[in-house]
């Protein structure tokens, strides 16, 4: 999975890791997790996540798990379940057989907190959400102890009882850790382990109405499944003190090391999943799989790859603090991936009729030509030929501008792998004035792959044979953002978003090609860029097909 060129001294964690089990090793193999909430699709910043745990595993020949963190029936689905372990296994990141849900432990978890209680170093507390938050105190003052903060063990394992069985309605009372309210670190500020939900949760039903926070949930189940290094974006590291105290007041023999490296964004690109459900559930997009966000659906349906995603992330590798990369970078990989995958189609996105007089009508002739690609298995392709073609309208100019090498009247131009034409007579529309059709001749002596030496043309353009051409509506793809900030709060989004961030073309032309064309099937279309078959979309009445990247390769350039 790792690309061997990669040289993992450079990578911190790995040096760290190294490092500390030459010190303290574990009794145990190593032991890595990614434990995603079901509460929405994975993104590419998951796709960095998941390929850090992974790869350090198996650096280290240990053992990856997938563990949902499932502990709020009010945002999970099983939905999300099945979307996340669809794409962990098509990136390439298999978790194996078995999954791991953080629900399953319910039992130990609880159990956890009430030796917490008898040892005095949890209770419940009364407080409303409000006044816990203002209890907390701020960054330069310290907290104030709750009221309900000395009550004794038995009187606490009663209420803690009670909340379980039902007795309490929804965040009524809470179970607290009993830390410190002075400290600097506010997570340690008696921080809430339980809270009470009266919801049916989409694993255990009606099992539980109380549920543990992540931040107490998240080192019991790294304990219970022997995980020797809990890797976390840098927005936990604030959190380390917490999943350490856990782990110390429950006496966690060899307990596992939390450990954080930098969080992914790219430029222009929305990962916050608060905000991707705002533009999911506003209907501000296609859904989850939107071609246009970073969810690993969307960037899927619009046609990455798993290889290109993979060295992207490989490319980037570790990072220590928050860091935003270009996007270009991530386009760059998949170029790289295709460009010798995929075979080349000439593709006419704005047809104009293009009729060739001296052609023999009802005649039609098999070219042979080459695909745009270093790759010799994709070899050559047979292109039925015609008297009526079609080209794209941009490749003619009625009063052609200096430099321009296209069709214009009374010059020539080659058609891809075929002929020289020249443009005779301009047809327009009579009401409109609108250019509707082109003849032209051609020189039958001009044909490619002839050893023609004569005279020359600057251009070549592609065409479509009017009898053969297969119709596809084209979906071009532009950044979804208008700004690269986005408020707080996200704000709206029908102002920050791009309103050509999507434009179909309706009734492009294709030269044919085998049918019938495959869910997620790549193509490069000449000079337009690389395209895929849309596999929500796209059907054998209906091709369409989603622009994945143009050819031209910034990245590269650099």
């Amino acid at each position: 999975m790792t690309n061997d060129k990669h040289n993992h001294a450079e990578n911190f964690l790995f040096r760290l890791i190294t490092e500390e089990l030459e010190q303290i090793p574990f009794g145990r193999k190593m032991c890595t997790r990614f434990p995603p909430e079901p509460n929405g699709y994975l993104h590419i910043g998951s796709a960095y996540a998941i390929h850090t745990n992974f790869t350090t595993a198996h650096r280290f020949n240990g053992t990856f798990h997938l563990r949902f963190d499932d502990t709020n029936p009010l945002k999970e689905d099983i939905e999300y379940v099945n979307a996340i372990i669809e794409d962990i296994k098509w990136l390439g990141y298999d978790p194996g057989v078995h999954v791991y849900y953080g629900s399953d432990y319910s039992e130990q978890i609880y159990n956890a907190a009430v030796t917490l209680i008898k040892r005095g170093k949890a209770y419940v507390c009364d407080l409303t959400p409000d006044e816990v938050t203002a209890y907390r105190g701020t960054l330069t003052e310290p907290g104030t102890n709750s009221p309900y903060r000395n009550r004794t063990f038995e009187e606490n394992l009663s209420f803690f009882a009670k909340m379980k069985n039902g007795e309490f309605p929804t965040s009524s009372k809470v179970v607290r850790a009993k830390i410190d309210m002075a400290s600097p670190n506010i997570n340690l500020r008696d921080p809430v382990i339980y809270r009470i939900i009266h919801a049916e949760h989409y694993r255990t039903g009606k099992d539980w109405c109380i549920y543990p926070m992540y931040d107490f949930a998240h080192p019991i189940q790294d304990a219970i499944e022997g995980i020797t290094y809990s890797l976390c974006s840098i927005e936990f590291k604030n959190h380390r003190p917490l999943y350490e105290w856990v782990l110390q007041q429950l006496d966690i023999p060899e307990p596992p090391r939390q450990r954080e490296f930098g969080r992914l964004n790219l430029t222009g690109v929305v990962t916050s999943k608060r905000f991707l459900r705002q533009m999911v559930e506003g209907g501000y997009v296609d859904g989850w799989d939107d071609p246009r966000l970073p969810t690993i659906q969307g960037l899927r349906r619009r046609g990455f790859t798993p290889a290109s995603i993979r060295s992207f992330t490989e490319t980037i590798g570790s990072i220590r603090t928050e860091s935003t990369v270009d996007i270009s970078l991530l386009d760059h990989c998949l170029r790289q991936d295709l460009k010798d995958k995929t075979i080349s189609l000439m593709a006419v996105m704005q047809p104009l009729k293009v009729v060739i007089t001296n052609y023999p009508e009802d005649t039609v002739e098999l070219l042979k030509i080459e695909n745009n690609s270093e790759n010799e298995a994709l070899g050559k392709r047979e292109v039925p030929f015609s008297r009526t073609v079609y080209i794209e309208r941009d490749d003619f100019l009625e009063q052609p501008s200096k430099g321009f090498h296209r069709l214009s009247p009374n010059a020539e131009v080659r058609l891809k792998g075929a002929y020289f034409i020249r443009c005779e007579e301009v047809i327009k529309n009579s009401d409109t004035g609108e250019i509707t059709e082109l003849r032209c001749t051609y020189d039958p002596l001009t044909k490619s792959g002839t050893g023609f030496t004569g005279r020359k043309v600057k251009g070549t353009i592609q065409w479509v044979s009017e009898a053969h051409a297969v119709k596809a509506d084209i979906h071009l793809y532009e950044k979804l953002l208008l700004e690269q900030e986005i408020p707080k709060d996200g704000g709206d989004w029908a102002a920050l978003l791009n309103p050509d961030s999507l434009v179909a073309v309706k009734d492009a032309l294709i030269e044919p090609f085998v049918n019938p064309v495959r869910p997620e099937q790549k193509f490069q279309l000449f000079r337009h860029g690389y395209f895929c078959a849309d596999r929500k979309y796209s059907s054998g009445e209906r091709l369409v097909l989603n622009r994945i990247v143009p050819l031209k390769d910034t990245w590269g350039k650099r």
